[in-house]
């Protein structure tokens, strides 16, 4: 598949941007992606995914600033529809999806890392939001979820990128490791997730994802649906067996 490619290990499925060098996205590029996850979530032999991009000299360097030269403003809408589809299918995609950022995730590149589910990070990553030099606004309601306001609009005001350290630090990105440990541990941590029960998986995103905004009361009523859901299905019982009989849980996905 042109610009992405997609590779199924096991029980884990690994897409990967690769459009060099900094793997810039064009909307052809934003539709793949779209179509790429919602393709996974339909998939019943996989049950955690790895977003990560070719090479170490960027995870996404944003937008194709020359096609976006040659994009007519009466296009803009339709456009920013398509683009919006790109990240609520990554953000909602039916399984985990674990973002290994190998380097700077600029601009929709930074949005991208936000919508995973969480994210690993090489030490050469950084994450920016330079909208404002290209005169484009955008990014900051997907970051405003993981990012306190004042860093969020110092990074929009001045587009001025922060470092993988300083995103740890902040809670964005869950590890920072050197460039060449970056998908052993993803693997290895998309390989863990992968073995728990599948729909426990998917009923557990869903259910995070649908209470994300909502107060906390009204939040856990919700989940506790899902997981009346949950308990009716054999995978539910035979977690629960496994425990009891101290063994390793056989799932079926049913």
């Amino acid at each position: 598949m042109a610009d992405i490619v997609v590779e199924t290990i096991g029980k884990v499925v690994v897409v990967t941007l690769d459009r060099p060098p900094v793997n810039v996205l064009t909307l052809d590029t934003y539709e793949l992606i779209a179509d790429t996850f919602d393709a996974i979530g339909l998939r019943t032999d996989v049950h955690c995914a790895a977003f990560t991009a070719r090479g170490g000299k960027a995870f996404c360097a944003g937008l194709d600033l020359k096609e976006f030269l040659a994009a007519k403003l009466e296009d803009d809408p339709k456009r920013a529809a398509i683009v919006r589809r790109t990240f609520a299918s990554v953000r909602h995609c039916a399984i985990p999806v674990i973002g290994a950022i190998n380097g700077p995730a600029l601009g929709a590149g930074c949005v991208l890392a936000s919508v995973c589910d969480f994210r690993l990070a090489s030490d050469n990553a950084t994450f920016g939001m330079p909208e404002i030099n290209v005169g484009r606004c955008g990014g900051t309601a997907h970051m405003g979820r993981h990012l306190p306001q004042g860093m969020l609009r110092r990074m929009f005001f001045t587009g001025s990128p922060i470092g993988a350290a300083e995103a740890y630090r902040f809670g964005f990105v869950e590890e920072v490791l050197p460039l060449t440990e970056l998908m052993p541990r993803a693997m290895a941590l998309a390989e863990l997730v992968a073995g728990k029960a599948p729909l426990g998986l998917r009923m557990g995103k869903a259910a995070m994802n649908e209470t994300e905004y909502l107060a906390v009361e009204e939040g856990y009523a919700v989940e506790q649906r899902y997981s009346t859901k949950l308990m009716a299905t054999e995978d539910a019982r035979e977690a629960t067996r496994a425990v009891v009989e101290k063994r390793k849980p056989v799932f079926t996905g049913r």
